[in-house]
């Protein structure tokens, strides 16, 4: 009889060499066996291996390795192994004023970076450190041992010439380098216009870096060209590869019928998406009916993982992507039209692919039961948020359909009942309202409003969380190996400094050691009605720690949640596409120990993921306060009003309050005084005045200044009349 052949998954076939060379762990366990740091010669021989094939295929695996910071090679040309020589890897975080940070690879506190340490490195930048000591604060402190990868092959900046020298200023703040473009080297570029310059020479302890200049961006007052900047700045890929075109053209308008069997079919049920009036890619359709003592709920998120398959070209320029990117004037997408905008998009009256939380809610808003299928749905209808808010508010029904006003009603008890229970469980609640920038037809800025939340982005707010808890505790009861969305307890230090402000104006403020998210709730109430209730809970919201992905589930302290993962939006979030790969390979019967990707893999995609998302905000936050700025520098000596946001020892930050745009008073603006900071007070205070500027009182201002290139506003106080 004959045997049955096992066709091995893709992770675990390996390329057959005439000479095989040794994985990672065995040269891992190898060096670990030697005890010392050895060179090429001595690998090759330790495991007789001959040729100058093999020895170039061994080269490119310890070079490998060295960018994944698992071996080190020293001025001798070893190889040695990093946990001995006691070093830390990660990525370089780079600071406006010189100085800079590492993220280590493997969690823990960042490693303080002094600016000369930061001379020969860019933010970015992948390094092995040393710890020497601690800062001022207590955090470690680390020499640069060796740049294992370097993040940045290309700067954009501003061109300059000075002495007859060009150079290039990264608009990036935490590049505080100058490029040098030497002669020949500028291209068509003229002074004052933003370029891209490709880098030649990294810099060192005792040299600037060097480039050329590759493409002019254009001129610093041209529209539209901050997103242009912010793109190049933080390396956001915009261009598809050649592959990815190709791989994409299999991709018709509308789902195969072959790919429709055996899902559950709800294309006769009122599934309908909510999402903004500008939203283009429709990631989450919702559907609610009473159910015993509650209800039913179905969450029906997009399909991605059926067209996005693993260690595809197209998946591998979703992970250098990880996430689209929302610019003002346009978004730079993770996956290709065809399918962000197209075939994976939950569009009206079309046939979808879907993944589908089905749960049952009580009446206290608990979900007591959820199972995830495989699905085919057709969404009813396109609503926006105002839409729905007008309906729910008895303001205006005539956009919506009458067939879908009891499903609309269904799903606005549904939240009622959630939103008790986020009550009941201390997640905090920090209704900040956000802007919005309105451009013209030349891409000009031609106004900023304030959008305030209702409760439609609050209903589908709690739907998708309850969904993605349900997503978390399945990845956790399965134990499948996928990425939490995780948010640690505050940063005592950070809280110590918000909870010496909050007991000076009288509030009752626990010990960093303890505080929990009912706490923050609970001085949250503590400052409502308050003149100053805004820049307190923008204080509060400073004093969080940034959420991130990460196979070790710690749960998530905003929410108050236990477990928390992302699945509701595959089309624009990498994470969230692994979680649905891991979810369907258990839905599908597979086994957790034969699921394509192992803890190891998720840790690193984890710190990709988290960092790239980190990418994306920075990038947007870059442009929004560009548009801030030319939006400002037309009203120049206009006259707003305020609240004190932030005070320092050499002034004050204020935000126009209709516009929510920051500014700086600086200490010299104010009345001819000698001012002390008080940190605990969060209060200048004059010398012999005793005139008293405090975080979150109002305050009258006019635009005095703004400067484009440093993306500052100044104002001055206004002259009372």
């Amino acid at each position: 009889m004959p045997q049955k052949t096992h066709k091995k998954s893709p992770r675990r076939k390996r390329k057959a060499y005439k000479h095989p060379i040794p994985s990672r762990n065995d040269l891992l366990n190898f060096l670990e066996k030697i005890g010392k740091p050895l060179k090429i010669k001595d690998i090759l021989s330790g495991h007789d291996l001959k040729g100058q094939r093999v020895r170039a295929l061994l080269e490119e695996r310890l070079t490998t390795m060295v960018r994944a910071g698992q071996i080190i090679e020293n001025r001798r040309g070893e190889f040695c192994l990093t946990a001995k020589l006691d070093l830390i890897t990660g990525t370089v975080i780079g600071h406006r004023d010189g100085f800079g940070f590492v993220r280590p690879d493997h969690g823990g506190d960042d490693v303080y970076l002094s600016a000369r340490e930061m001379r020969s490195v860019f933010d970015g930048d992948r390094v092995a450190v040393k710890i020497i000591g601690t800062d001022r604060r207590g955090k470690p402190e680390g020499d640069l041992v060796e740049v294992l990868e370097r993040g940045l092959r290309e700067v954009a900046g501003q061109f300059i010439r000075e002495r007859g020298i060009g150079l290039v200023i990264p608009d990036n703040a935490k590049l505080a380098h100058r490029i040098l473009i030497a002669k020949g080297e500028a291209g068509k570029a003229k002074p004052g216009q933003i370029v891209v310059a490709e880098i030649l020479d990294y810099p060192t302890q005792v040299e600037q870096a060097t480039g050329r200049v590759v493409r002019v961006i254009g001129d610093p007052h041209q529209k539209g060209i901050a997103t242009d900047i912010a793109i190049q700045s933080h390396a956001i890929p915009v261009e598809w590869p050649k592959a990815v075109r190709d791989e994409i053209k299999k991709f018709g308008a509308s789902v195969p019928g072959p790919a429709k069997s055996g899902r559950v079919d709800l294309r006769d049920t009122d599934l309908v998406t909510i999402d903004g009036a500008d939203a283009r890619d429709f990631d989450d359709a919702v559907y609610c009916e009473p159910s015993a003592n509650g209800w039913r709920l179905l969450v029906a998120i997009a399909d991605v993982a059926h067209y996005v398959e693993i260690g595809s070209a197209l998946d591998k320029q979703a992970t250098t992507r990880g996430t689209s990117v929302y610019f003002p004037d346009r978004v730079v997408p993770m996956l290709p039209e065809v399918l962000s905008n197209g075939l994976c998009s939950l569009n009206p009256n079309v046939d979808r692919l879907c993944m589908v939380c089905d749960m049952r809610v009580s009446a206290d808003g608990k979900v007591t039961k959820s199972t995830f299928v495989e699905a085919v749905m057709k969404s009813s209808a396109r609503l926006t948020y105002s839409q729905v808010s007008d309906f729910l508010t008895g303001k205006s029904n005539s956009d919506i359909p009458k067939a879908l006003h009891t499903a609309l009603r269904n799903l606005h008890d549904l939240y009622k009942a959630f939103a008790k229970a986020r009550q009941r469980r201390g997640a905090i609640e920090l209704d900040i309202p956000g802007t919005r920038f309105e451009l013209g037809r030349g891409g000009e800025i031609a106004a900023i409003k304030v959008v305030e939340r209702n409760d439609a982005h609050r209903l589908i707010e709690e739907c998708m969380i309850a969904a993605n808890v349900q997503a978390a505790k399945f990845l956790r009861r399965h134990r499948v190996p996928g990425l939490y969305r995780v948010h640690a307890k505050p940063d005592p230090e950070r809280f110590e400094e918000l909870r010496q402000y909050l007991l000076s104006l009288g509030f009752k403020v626990p010990h960093p050691e303890h505080v929990e998210p009912r706490q923050f709730n609970q001085l949250l109430n503590q400052a409502k009605g308050r003149a100053d209730s805004a820049s307190i809970s923008m204080a509060m919201l400073r004093s969080l720690t940034h959420a991130e992905y990460t196979p070790v589930n710690i749960g998530h302290f905003g929410l108050a949640l236990d477990a928390y993962a992302h699945f509701t939006s595959p089309i624009r979030r990498y994470p969230d596409l692994l979680v649905h790969r891991a979810i369907r390979h258990i839905v599908r019967g597979g086994k957790p120990g034969r699921y394509h990707y192992d803890a190891g893999a998720m840790e690193r995609l984890g710190a990709i993921t988290s960092a790239y998302e980190r990418r994306a905000e920075d990038a947007t936050r870059d442009v929004e306060a560009w548009l801030k700025c030319e939006y400002m520098e037309g009203r120049l000596g206009e006259e707003f009003d305020g609240v004190i946001t932030g005070v320092t020892n050499f002034g004050l930050f204020v935000q126009i309050s209709e516009l929510l745009i920051d500014g700086l008073v600086h200490v010299t603006s104010l009345s001819n005084d000698y001012y002390h900071y008080e940190s605990a007070t969060q209060q200048l205070v004059g010398e012999r005045s005793g005139k008293k500027y405090r975080l979150g009182e109002a305050m009258r201002v006019q635009v005095q200044r703004v400067d484009m290139e440093s993306r500052r506003i100044d104002f001055r106080p206004a002259v009372t009349k």
